[in-house]
C-alpha cells in the first residue's frame, strides 16, 4: 500500500478527535491548579469550585476517549503490519519516549512542586537523585518517583503488547458479525465492563483493567463501520441522554460533590459514542491543521504538563488575579509547548527520543 493510498483510506474525523482531545489538557491541567478532590497538583493555589466542576464536565471521556481511539488505530495497523513492525514502532513511538520523558521531564516539574510546597533550594540534579532514589504515593508531590502525565504512554504501551497475541488468536474479522448485530441499546451497556474493569490494576484513579477495555472495544466494536452507521441514526437521543446526563454529573458535582463510578463511567462511554459519530460528520475531513497536529500533538502532549507546571510556579507568584493567572498558564503553557515542539525538531537525536518522527 502506497502512502498516498493510505492517506485515502485514513479515517481523518479520528486523527481530528484526538488532537483536540490532547489540546484540551492544557486547560484541564491548569485548571487542576485549583481542584477541590483532595488531590494537590504540582502547583497548588487552594480549592475553586467553578474550576473543578469544569474537570468533571469533560473529565469522564476526555483520556478514555484516546485509549478507544488507540483501539481502533490499531485495527488499521495490523493490517498492514507484521508483529514484528507493530513492535517495534510502539517501542520507538510509546517505550523510548516514556523512558526519556522519565529522565529528562518528569524530575523536571517534581522540582518545582517541592519548591512550590516546601521551599526547596537546592539543584534540578539533587532533585533527580532524589527522584530516582525515593518512593511515596507516585504522586509526584513531593518530588518522589511518579510517572506524571506519562503514565498514558506507559499503559499504551504494555495494554498494546499483552492484546497482541490476542489479535493474532481471535482477529477482528472472527467477530464482526457478532458485532455488526449488536443494537444500539446494546452498544450502550458495554459500559458495564468497562466499569468493572476500573476496579482492576487501579493505581490512584488511573486503572489500566479499564482502559484495556476501552482499547480492545476500541479495536474490534468501535472500528466497524456499519456500526459506526447504526449508531449515526441514533445520534438524536444518544445525544439527548448525553447532553442531559452531563449537565446532572456537573449539578450533581457542583452542589453535592458527587462523582460515583458507575454514573461516571456511563457518562463518559456514552459521551465517547457521541463524540465519535459528532465528529465522523463534523470533522472528517483533513485540512492543513488535521496535517500539523498528526505530527505536533504526541510530543505537545509529552512535553506540555512539565512546561505548564514551570510556567504556574511562576505566575502565580507574580499576579493575585484569578482570570490572569487562568489565562497566562492555560495560553502562556500551548505557545511555549508549541515553541518546544518546534526547536526539538531541529534536533535530530532529541526528535527521536521524544517521539517525532
Amino acid at each position: 500500500m502506497t502512502k498516498e493510498q493510505e492517506k485515502e483510506i485514513r479515517k481523518h474525523y479520528i486523527d481530528n478527535l484526538r488532537n483536540l482531545t490532547i489540546l484540551l489538557l492544557f486547560p484541564v491541567h491548569t485548571f487542576m491548579i485549583w481542584n477541590n478532590f483532595g488531590s494537590r497538583f504540582y502547583i497548588w493555589q487552594g480549592e475553586n469550585k467553578i474550576l473543578s466542576t469544569l474537570i468533571v464536565l469533560v473529565n469522564p471521556w476526555f483520556m478514555p476517549i484516546l485509549f478507544a481511539l488507540a483501539g481502533i488505530s490499531a485495527r488499521y495497523a495490523l493490517e498492514k503490519r507484521t508483529n514484528k513492525e507493530f513492535v517495534i514502532g510502539r517501542v520507538s513511538k510509546l517505550l523510548i519516549p516514556f523512558l526519556s520523558g522519565m529522565i529528562f521531564l518528569i524530575p523536571f516539574q517534581t522540582l518545582y512542586a517541592r519548591r512550590f510546597f516546601y521551599n526547596y533550594e537546592r539543584s534540578l540534579w539533587d532533585n533527580w537523585k532524589y527522584f530516582f532514589t525515593h518512593l511515596t504515593d507516585f504522586s509526584g508531590y513531593d518530588g518522589a518517583f511518579t510517572p506524571g502525565h506519562l503514565w498514558f504512554i506507559l499503559f499504551l504501551f504494555i495494554i498494546s503488547m499483552v492484546t497482541l497475541l490476542l489479535f493474532r488468536i481471535i482477529p477482528y474479522e472472527k467477530l464482526t458479525v457478532s458485532v455488526e448485530k449488536m443494537p444500539v441499546f446494546g452498544m450502550l451497556l458495554l459500559f458495564i465492563p468497562i466499569w468493572f474493569m476500573y476496579y482492576l490494576g487501579n493505581f490512584g484513579g488511573f486503572s489500566l483493567g479499564k482502559n484495556l477495555a476501552l482499547y480492545l472495544i476500541g479495536y474490534y466494536v468501535l472500528s466497524n463501520d456499519l456500526l459506526i452507521e447504526k449508531l449515526e441514526r441514533n445520534i438524536k437521543w444518544l445525544a439527548t441522554l448525553c447532553v442531559i446526563g452531563t449537565i446532572m454529573s456537573v449539578a450533581l458535582y457542583y452542589c453535592f460533590s458527587y462523582y460515583g463510578d458507575l454514573w461516571i463511567n456511563f457518562i463518559g462511554w456514552i459521551s465517547i459514542l457521541v463524540l465519535l459519530i459528532m465528529a465522523k460528520r463534523f470533522l472528517n475531513k483533513r485540512t492543513g491543521l488535521t496535517e500539523y497536529l498528526n505530527h505536533a500533538s504526541y510530543p505537545i502532549y509529552i512535553l506540555h504538563q512539565s512546561i505548564l507546571v514551570a510556567l504556574a510556579f511562576y505566575v502565580v507568584q507574580i499576579s493575585d488575579v484569578l482570570l490572569v493567572q487562568v489565562f497566562c498558564i492555560c495560553i502562556g503553557s500551548f505557545l511555549l509547548t508549541v515553541l518546544a515542539y518546534h526547536l526539538i525538531k531541529l534536533v535530530p537525536i532529541v526528535r527521536k527520543i521524544i517521539g517525532i518522527k
